[in-house]
């Protein structure tokens, strides 16, 4: 396609986390897509902490890859370092975490999308937005391009009008040594659109030769690693690099505090709110004052580099105050800076003003996707990117949006936080946040979302294939379980080891096996379960999928339940432009919340904050209901 005279499907403005998953699934779907970036050096740069996954968002990863996203294989194969965190809990709770090599993560990305059919790439700065009355139709660029489209996605990360602060200075940027991005905020905000100021920060990346690691505590990696994707291509690390972990002090925050008059953060020249889950520095110690010491973890930045990012120690203070507290950190006395931590400033929309598949509700054809949307982290960026993309393509397609429920994906619980409730601070992902958390176990996202990945045209027949397998040997197991019983002198000498009530007469392992004492290491030391595993080719996946379901099927049954009773309230829809501030018998607050954010389903609507329960009562009469 020549650039200047034809029109593509979809442009993705921005080429971070966002904006990689965005294009890669537009692209894979057929679409002719074109990604405009600042720098295609710097495509899927790791800005902050050379890391993906963790609590939640290690499910939200996992779920990008079940549907055919790239971020997991990216991953895997630039991984140095793999953890299952929160093992000592409920399945649940199990959230994957991989350290990265940062200029191998960027590296490969940009290999991934010159691989894909149907995509440019092409680098430029967009600094506004074409309309034909209320539709988007192209870009303008830094150069005075003109390029058509006919969906656009907005990926612009921390680069609208950004700002940086360090101390006392200030100068325009999205992230260190690369300028800010204008134009796009204000051509929105003239069509009615509502914008925000938000911030994030990073902390220092120093030196390891300059480090005395001895004074540290070592953080190793899982004794046997798995990996993110479910995909064959790419392998389990068999060698890891360590982290390490040491702690903050009163002397070093006496230092700190030293700075703190100079700090943007606390002389009001940043305007945007911060992360509350990812503070900074100066911030823990002024809500914290009571704490003597905070964690810092000392995380490589790759395998051949000698550069380390000092989690923990995100701040924007002046830089002398900087060195001459990180230097009475334990085992950072000789430390050499690479680069001084920072805080930035940015604009963002607050995400109420989008349709749950991510277009604008003012402007048809246009979408936001990442920290646009008042998020923060690679994983949620991410997710959204994917959505936004394949909406894109499937509006030009013609095909009906994809949209995925609370009860589906944390992906759904996210867009859905994010279009019902908004978000007034950056937005990050917990478990807590997800009423169906059993449901949405990272072991089991595979089998939640690829048959979903599959019908889109994402995931292949190979992924597939493998969702079949290990659905129908995970139900292999279980039926045996159930259906093969067990006598007292076969299974007593195991209770009683494990101090469980011992039998007194036969019963079904799937009974014995859902007891809390015992796992599935003692559940293969009954009679003929070994052999069954063996004849039947079943895997430490399948024997895990297994274990699971036998230990909270129970719980797991109740969630079902509990989705298919708001399932029922999602089913009823409400008209398009619905007019809300006609019903008097609802309150003030609901009218003005409902008319602005337009719920699609009494369901959404009562997930609204300041919309009651007697509220809806008077909506479903409304409805007839």
């Amino acid at each position: 396609m020549n650039l200047f005279t034809g029109t593509y499907d979809v442009i993705v403005i921005g080429g971070g986390h966002a904006g990689s998953e965005a294009a890669s699934s537009a692209a894979k779907l057929g679409a002719k897509t074109l990604l405009i970036t600042m720098s295609l050096q710097n495509i899927a740069q790791m800005s902050c902490n050379p890391a993906m996954g963790g609590i939640a968002k290690g499910q939200i990863v996992r779920e990008i890859d079940a549907l055919g996203g790239l971020s997991a294989i990216v991953t895997d194969k630039t991984a140095i370092q793999f953890k299952m965190l929160n093992k000592s809990k409920g399945p649940a709770m199990w959230s994957p975490r991989a350290q990265s090599d940062r200029m191998r993560f960027a590296e490969e990305w940009r290999i991934q999308l010159e691989g894909i059919d149907n995509l440019d790439l092409f680098q430029d700065s967009v600094n506004g937005l074409i309309f034909d009355v209320n539709r988007v139709v192209g870009v303008k660029t830094l150069l005075g391009l003109k390029i058509l489209a006919r969906t656009v996605i907005v990926t612009a990360g921390t680069f609208l009008n950004g700002k940086i602060h360090i101390g006392d200075k200030q100068f325009g940027g999205g992230r260190a040594g690369e300028g800010s991005s204008t134009g796009i905020t204000e051509d929105l905000v003239k069509l009615g659109f509502t914008s925000g100021r938000m911030k994030t920060g990073t902390p220092p990346r120093v030196d390891s030769r300059s480090l005395d690691f001895s004074k540290m505590i070592e953080q190793t990696g899982d004794d046997n690693p798995t990996k993110f994707s479910y995909s064959t291509i790419t392998k389990s690390l068999t060698e890891q690099r360590s982290c390490y972990m040491t702690y903050t002090s009163n002397e070093v925050h006496d230092l700190l505090r030293e700075g703190f008059e100079k700090s943007p953060m606390f002389n009001g020249r940043i305007q945007g709110v911060g992360p509350r889950y990812c503070p900074s520095i100066e911030d823990k110690i002024d809500r914290f004052s009571s704490k003597d010491r905070h964690q810092l973890f000392i995380e490589p930045e790759g395998w051949n580099t000698t550069e380390i990012y000092v989690n923990g120690f995100s701040t924007s203070l002046p830089h002398d105050v900087q060195y001459r507290a990180l230097r009475k950190v334990p085992g950072f006395e000789q430390v050499k800076f690479l680069r001084f931590g920072y805080a930035i400033e940015y604009d963002y929309f607050p995400p109420t003003q989008l349709k749950h598949n991510l277009e604008t509700k003012l402007v048809e054809g246009l979408f936001f996707a990442g920290q646009i949307n008042g998020t923060t982290g690679y994983e949620e960026a991410a997710a959204q990117g994917l959505m936004a993309g394949i909406n894109a393509t499937l509006k030009v397609q013609g095909r009906e949006s994809f949209i995925l429920k609370r009860d589906e994906a944390y992906i759904g619980v996210l867009i859905d936080d994010l279009i019902t409730k908004g978000t007034e601070e950056p937005y990050r992902m917990f478990t807590s946040r997800a009423e169906y958390r059993t449901l949405l176990r990272q072991d089991n996202a595979d089998l939640r979302l690829t048959p979903k990945g599959y019908d889109l045209g994402l995931a292949s027949k190979e992924r597939m294939d493998r969702v079949v397998e290990k659905q129908t040997k995970t139900d292999l197991f279980i039926g045996f379980l159930k259906n093969t019983s067990i006598k007292p002198e076969d299974v007593n000498p195991i209770l009683k080891e494990r101090k469980s009530a011992l039998v007194t007469q036969s019963m079904k392992m799937f009974k014995i096996a859902s007891r809390p004492q015992l796992n599935f290491n003692d559940v293969k030391m009954f009679p003929g379960v070994e052999q069954f595993i063996r004849q039947n080719n079943i895997d430490n996946e399948i024997v895990e999928q297994t274990e699971i379901h036998v230990k909270y099927s129970g719980y797991i049954e109740k969630e079902k339940n509990s989705a298919d009773k708001i399932q029922r309230l999602e089913n009823i829809k409400i008209p398009a432009n619905f007019e809300y501030r006609k019903i008097q018998s609802i309150s003030y607050e609901a009218r003005e919340k409902l008319s602005q954010i337009q719920p699609t389903s009494i369901s959404q609507a009562s997930r609204i904050s300041g919309v009651s329960p007697s509220d809806i009562s008077v909506l479903l009469v409304y409805m007839g209901r």
